[in-house]
């Protein structure tokens, strides 16, 4: 590697917004930046969106010494190549300029393969400081890392640190506090073919607040969509020059430029690493990774993962969320104490009907919204989002991505829909946002429609094991029929829909035990966005229930729903529950709920009721952000095939049952 001279561009300059400085923090998926952001910014956070996206962006403050820093918790990126939306988001914050600072923080166990993005950020000229994470883990193992040579090799500080226990973050402020841009960082040489063509290309790019104009013509010549199309853009430049050169280029080249110029990448971080990078010197495995090893392979992985799906959902969520804790909420203290409490207040001081049905009765805000939403829904994904909390901080979801990667490509995804599809179970709403980080729009797409049709939310699901936790046989019948149609409708979509196979890389974490603090940060924060999202919505769909009941429509839909529920077996009550679902569909299984609790359902009426409202419309706040995510036109085509596909398997589940003679 050569020496270049930077120009020093970005340090030394406040940031536009406020005044203050900036720090940005890049670097792989699961490398602990989050860890980091709060460990530098304390309680002091605001996700928002990236203009333009769906993508969220943390942001904060920290004070270092007597200044104070504006930090950006930037999403994952492998390569300034981007191929997700959120690469795409993380390279526009960094080439938009203002940043002072770049963090890149890297996984120190895994720093041969991380050390990629480290050269590109130093060839695009940003203030970079590696900070090598996971410290303690990497000595732990026995690895070592000449931090001494390592910062002498790239020109660039570097600190070792654990964000989780705090080690070496005061080092690391103290390099922040006196960070000034190099003179000279290492220049990768690229053959004369590669050089020949950036030396051409480089005079012509932007000068770009964020890149520099050599790092422009690298991401140009790798075949990157935005940056072509920003340079044709430009008006008043012919695009011939630019186009020959490329096109010279990848004639003389043995092998694409979008191929060798990571390989060059990745062989001069392996240079580096063989100086500066020592591996364990014993070679035997721990009880914890060979256990790492057993939940990424079928023959092992598979009872694992049941064994997690048993104790987690069944007996976590849904035997002690939704049996133990939603009956004392609705049968000891709701149907108790609160709502007959309430109706004999609002019966003895309210005279008019109109208010007394809005405020309590059968369908009212409290004896039913608030009721639904704090005795039945807040246990159930409270206790979901423990066990969420608790496998995710393990380490154990990123191995659950690899183990599902092959049959997820039949139906048109890869391990990667493994977090969207797991946070399904949680809240199909949250779930439905995180498909953004899925790499191409058919995926995105495929996804959206099976957590729309297969995919039941935590409230939901536990509201069903809790109803069919008596009777095992309509609850395998549910299951079956469920994960059959989550494949089957998988794999036609993703026959019908064109477009390539996706690739699939993720870093995988090391296993280690849940730390309580961060399972109840983890926690408290979803169930803070959720009951803020959710309890809206109960309030609004018991309004609109009211409204419907007073302008008769409530009865109308309910009329009419009546007859599609005796052709699917079941009472003509269970049209007012799948009404409720329409506007949430744990609202419509907790309507479920009571039938059964009333011992209005048999156990095929039980099974046929649960696959139907399972693959039933999706909720309003769904809905909402489906139409956000995919578009108004790609959300009601999924709704309109969703709602007469659940009914005909309703049926078609009820007509086999009768013509088998099964009685569940």
């Amino acid at each position: 590697m050569s020496q270049r001279k930077g120009c020093g561009c970005q340090g030394g300059q406040a940031s536009e917004e406020s005044g203050l400085k900036k720090i940005v923090m890049v670097g792989n998926p699961n490398v602990g930046k989050s860890a980091l952001f709060n460990r530098l910014t304390g309680s002091y956070v605001v996700v928002s969106n990236y203009p333009g996206t769906t993508v969220e962006v943390s942001r904060g403050k920290c004070r270092i010494g007597t200044e104070e820093f504006n930090v950006e918790d930037t999403p994952g990126m492998y390569s300034l190549v981007p191929i997700t939306e959120e690469e795409r988001v993380s390279r526009d914050i960094l080439r938009g300029g203002g940043a002072n600072l770049v963090l890149h923080v890297v996984d120190a166990k895994n720093l041969k393969r991380m050390l990629s993005l480290t050269l590109q950020l130093v060839e695009a000229d940003l203030p970079v400081v590696l900070v090598l994470n996971m410290i303690d883990e990497a000595e732990r193992l026995g690895i070592r890392i000449d931090t001494a040579l390592l910062e002498q090799k790239l020109g660039i500080p570097v600190v070792a640190i654990s964000a989780l226990s705090g080690k070496g973050v005061d080092s690391l402020k103290e390099k922040i506090a006196s960070y000034h841009h190099p003179q000279e960082t290492p220049e990768i040489y690229y053959g004369e073919t590669i050089e020949g063509a950036l030396n051409a290309l480089a005079p012509i790019m932007p000068v770009d607040r964020g890149l520099s104009q050599r790092a422009l013509a690298l991401l140009l010549i790798q075949g990157d969509a935005a940056i072509a199309e920003e340079e044709r853009a430009l008006e008043g430049r012919s695009t011939d020059f630019l186009d020959a050169t490329l096109a010279e280029l990848e004639e003389k080249l043995e092998e694409p430029a979008s191929y060798t110029v990571p390989m060059i990448l990745h062989q001069s971080a392996v240079n580096i690493c063989t100086e500066t990078f020592a591996p364990p010197a014993s070679k035997s495995k721990s009880f914890a990774n060979r256990l790492s090893s057993w939940t990424m392979r079928p023959l092992t992985g598979v009872p694992i993962l049941l064994l997690v799906l048993y104790f987690g959902l069944y007996k976590f969520v849904g035997e002690f969320g939704a049996g133990t804790i939603v009956d004392f909420l609705e049968a000891d203290i709701f149907e108790v104490y609160l709502n007959p409490w309430i109706n004999g207040l609002l019966t003895t001081y309210v005279p008019w009907a109109p208010v007394r049905d809005l405020i309590g009765m059968d369908y009212g805000i409290i004896t039913l919204g608030i009721r639904y939403a704090i005795a039945i829904i807040l246990p159930i994904v409270g206790t979901f989002f423990i066990a969420f909390s608790i496998i995710e901080d393990t380490g154990y979801l990123p191995r659950l991505a690899l183990l599902v990667d092959r049959i997820f490509k039949k139906i048109g995804l890869n391990g990667r829909a493994v977090i969207p599809m797991t946070l399904g179970f949680g809240c199909d709403t949250m779930a439905t946002m995180v498909t953004r980080t899925l790499e191409t729009k058919r995926e995105r797409i495929i996804a959206t429609l099976l957590l729309a049709l297969a995919i039941p939310c935590s409230a939901q699901l536990g509201v069903i094991l809790g109803m069919v936790a008596e009777k095992p046989a309509a609850m395998g019948v549910w299951g079956g029929f469920m994960l059959f149609i989550f494949l089957f409708v998988g794999f036609l979509t993703a026959r019908l829909m064109p477009g390539d196979r996706p690739n699939f890389y993720m870093e995988v974490p090391p296993l280690r035990m849940p730390r309580p603090g961060a399972v109840f940060m983890k926690t408290y924060t979803r169930m803070q966005w959720y009951f803020v999202e959710i309890l809206p919505l109960f309030i609004l769909a018991s309004v609109l229930i009211w409204l419907g009941k007073i302008t008769a429509t409530f009865d109308v839909v309910v009329s009419w729903l009546s007859h599609v529920m005796g052709w699917i077996g079941l009472p003509k009550e269970a049209a007012v529950a799948f009404l409720f679902g329409f506007f949430r569909r744990d609202y419509g299984a907790a309507g479920l709920f009571d039938l059964q609790q009333a011992g209005a359902l048999t156990g095929n009426q039980l099974a046929v009721a649960v696959i139907t409202l399972t693959l039933f419309v999706p909720c309003i706040a769904q809905f909402l952000i489906m139409k956000k995510e995919r578009g108004l036109k790609m959300a009601c085509a999924i709704a309109l095939f969703i709602f007469p596909f659940a009914f005909a398997v309703g049926g078609m589940v009820n007509a086999l049952l009768n013509l088998t003679g099964i009685q569940l």
